[in-house]
């Protein structure tokens, strides 16, 4: 999600003086070693986000719910990152070694910001994983370089499609959809309502027509849609939800509207349904005024779920301390 300049006063605390902006005040930069242990484990597991004793769960006996919400071990780790520019990442110390270091089955990434004739040869071949791109046409107008969807994937899909089977929609290289034998795989960088919403209506009808699209793909297997969906669903999803509340994008009443409707119609947000009264969980936050560093953020990437398969959920977690992007990483575990 990008916010432009003038809505840096909704973004920011409200009390928060902007006479000078700091970049300097990071949290501590998570290592991706080969060394790196980063499974769930019986422990309070620990966010960088200026407070190093905030546990991801509000409380133990939550962590166990997590780790005992599915009876059988997990078998599939999924993970989700908004790059904000394929080939900006991969110039950042060790970004993909996301794959080597927590070696998911399969990331999805969005908001690659490059042409597919453009997209650097070392992404394109990754040992061990079979990956698939989708990129703006640059229909309309539209730049080739300002969306984007990819698919890293160990098992090779049975099938790989892109977009929804609209032109109008298709064009911005938004969706990519992988079939495997028990589930759909859908990864979607939703359209942003813009500055001054002026893409709201636009954002309202992609809502529309994508509804109708994974309920189609629901009615013939269990469906996993994840990415970046740039709405907050609920006032705990954002810092600052008053002074942003139907003045930003992301936190309108229409687009939160649409994701209750998601989920009325057979859907479950993971997180929440493992965490749903954990503050201070977000996904996003703005490079200006050391707004990650004070955890003024957003929860605006989410893994939702077929309700059938809520119980397969073995754990699901927000890797808040992994660096590279203005939107970290996301990983959910399932006994699928």
């Amino acid at each position: 999600m990008r916010f432009p300049t003038t809505a840096l006063t909704r973004i920011l605390m409200p009390s928060l003086v902007q006479s000078q902006l700091s970049f300097t005040k990071m949290p501590p930069k998570r290592q991706l070693s080969e060394t790196s242990q980063t499974d769930s484990t019986a422990k309070k597991v620990k966010v960088s986000n200026g407070d190093s004793s905030k546990p991801l769960a509000d409380s133990a006996s939550e962590v166990v719910k997590a780790q005992n919400q599915c009876s059988d071990a997990p078998t599939l780790k999924l993970i989700s990152w908004n790059v904000n520019g394929v080939r900006a990442w991969l110039k950042k110390k060790d970004c993909l070694k996301i794959l080597s270091v927590e070696k998911p089955d399969i990331l999805v990434i969005q908001e690659t910001k490059c042409g597919s004739k453009d997209l650097p040869e070392e992404i394109k071949k990754v040992v061990d994983y079979h990956s698939y791109f989708q990129s703006s046409s640059g229909a309309n107008g539209g730049n080739q370089g300002y969306t984007g969807v990819g698919l890293f994937s160990r098992t090779k899909p049975l099938n790989v499609t892109f977009g929804m089977d609209r032109e109008e929609h298709d064009n911005e290289g938004r969706i990519i959809t992988a079939e495997y034998e028990k589930f759909y795989l859908v990864g979607a960088y939703v359209p942003n309502a813009g500055r001054g919403l002026v893409r709201l209506k636009y954002r309202r009808t992609w809502n529309k027509d994508f509804l109708e699209y994974i309920k189609k793909l629901d009615e013939q297997k269990p469906v996993i849609y994840v990415g970046d969906l740039n709405v907050a669903h609920q006032e705990i999803d954002l810092a600052n939800p008053k002074s942003n509340r139907n003045k930003t994008a992301g936190f309108t009443d229409e687009e939160r509207a649409d994701f209750d409707e998601l989920l009325a119609v057979g859907f479950t947000d993971s997180y929440r349904h493992l965490y749903p009264t954990k503050k201070d969980a977000y996904t996003f936050w703005s490079y200006m005024g050391n707004a990650r560093g004070k955890n003024v953020g957003w929860r605006l990437d989410y893994f939702l779920l077929s309700n059938r398969i809520n119980e397969k959920i073995c754990d699901c977690r927000i890797l808040s301390d992994v660096m590279g992007s203005d939107h970290c990483p996301i990983e959910i575990k399932l006994a699928l």
